[in-house]
């Protein structure tokens, strides 16, 4: 990070900043002359809102092969029928990804193996977890730490090799992306100890901690990594949408009738549109380059 980052720190966490950056700070276009023409790209979590949403951005850039990885066949076909659509000369996929699966996870970059290139994935599955804590049968982890860390951390390291394998001699480099949440700023994590022990504590949960240290945690992934990978085979980065209207981030039964009416106003109040949001998972996979290795991009810029 640099000084100047640094310096901003505190600011970017504080509630003032929050209110700043959902107001005031406007959507920056992507450049003229942006074109994605004969590109791949994969984006999970894909067959609604923001994930959804991106995936019609980058269409729009002139992508020509988008392959929504989803849970949900079903799902995932109604989305892609909208898409296919709206953009009839583009190659519209659906492959199937479970994030609360080892083995779904590893088949699927095994399918990813058999693209002849791929030049962005964004990680966007995610979701917050329900009012009692409820493990994964198969890792005894929650389910919403799984899904939101976990699975995402080994999908990410599984699929950096095959991004380098896939980089086409004289065109730009992979992007992978991770899609994360300003949510971090307010949460912690003990450091004494192991870390993931804490997040299997029945005890201590609530889905809303649980979701921001799980976002937290890809902070620290992400920036660790990021030492490790050659920017010149692989950009990784993180992408933070804000806090969005009509996103299935909402109450999952742990929050009372009047908890859930004052979030569902004060986000249709503060709330970006699901377009807005979107638009930054475009800016750290298409618009940024090299500088944003390791880093945080929200708001269309690079943060601490």
């Amino acid at each position: 990070m640099s000084s100047q980052l640094a310096n901003e720190a505190s600011f970017e966490a504080s509630i003032p900043a929050f209110f700043y950056k959902q107001w005031l700070v406007r959507r920056k276009p992507v450049p003229a002359g942006t074109d994605l023409s004969s590109q791949v790209a994969i984006i999970t979590g894909s067959n609604s809102g923001l994930g959804l949403e991106a995936g019609r951005q980058l269409l729009q850039l002139g992508l020509s092969h988008l392959i929504l990885a989803v849970r949900s066949q079903s799902r995932g076909d109604k989305a892609a029928e909208g898409l296919r659509k709206e953009f009839p000369n583009a190659d519209v996929s659906i492959w199937l990804l479970d994030m609360c699966s080892y083995d779904s996870v590893i088949t699927f970059v095994e399918q990813c193996k058999s693209l002849p290139k791929i030049n962005m994935v964004i990680l966007n599955a995610g979701l917050k977890g329900g009012a009692v804590f409820t493990a994964v049968e198969s890792t005894g982890h929650e389910y919403s730490f799984q899904v939101n860390y976990i699975s995402t951390a080994l999908l990410t390291i599984l699929l950096l090799p095959v991004l380098k394998s896939k980089h086409v001699v004289g065109s730009r480099q992979p992007v992978l992306t991770v899609v994360t949440s300003d949510s971090a700023y307010w949460t912690s994590i003990e450091t004494p100890g192991p870390i993931l022990a804490q997040l299997d504590k029945a005890k201590d949960y609530t889905a809303m901690s649980w979701y921001q240290k799980a976002k937290l945690l890809q902070y620290f992934f992400i920036s660790k990594l990021a030492v490790e990978v050659n920017r010149d085979d692989v950009i990784v980065n993180l992408a933070n949408p804000g806090l969005c209207r009509g996103t299935a981030f909402a109450n999952t039964g742990d929050w009372s009738i009047i908890t859930t009416l004052l979030f569902d106003t004060f986000k249709w109040i503060n709330g970006r549109s699901v377009a807005t949001g979107a638009s930054n998972y475009v800016d750290a996979a298409v618009v940024k380059g090299e500088e944003s290795h390791g880093s945080f991009v929200s708001e269309w810029a690079i943060r601490p």
